[in-house]
């Protein structure tokens, strides 16, 4: 499953539990795709959910996919400052739905490939 296809997996998961989601679409320029953002937005996660008092941020990756550093400071910084923070892989798809569903106990921080990994120095 390509990251196109999780994302679009993600959106729909996120419609169907009530979530308002946004995420920002890279765009092909003469130096190649970039996101066009202000400020310190390089490494900005995938994904940002809202739903009543919650807040999710998240990072989606193919199975084989790497953070890079920007993207883990980012979801740590979030996770620092409450927000719920995941790296979400194509495997992990019923544990995003459990998640979205308020199956899963998403208040406890975890170093793993659903969580935020471990956070780096801010």
């Amino acid at each position: 499953m390509l990251e196109s296809d999780l994302l679009d997996a993600v959106l729909a998961l996120a419609k169907v539990y009530g979530f308002r989601a946004v995420h920002w679409r890279a765009a092909k320029t003469a130096h190649g795709w970039r996101t066009p953002v202000q400020g310190d937005g390089k490494g900005w996660p995938d994904l940002l959910l809202v739903k009543g008092g919650r807040m999710i941020a998240a990072e989606l990756k193919s199975d084989t996919g790497r953070l890079a550093p920007e993207q883990r400071l980012w979801l740590s910084v979030l996770e620092g400052a409450g927000v719920e923070t995941y790296l979400w892989r194509p495997s992990d798809l019923q544990h995003i739905a459990d998640v979205l569903s308020a199956k899963s106990d998403h208040t406890t921080s975890a170093v793993s490939t659903r969580r935020n990994p471990a956070p780096v120095g801010v």
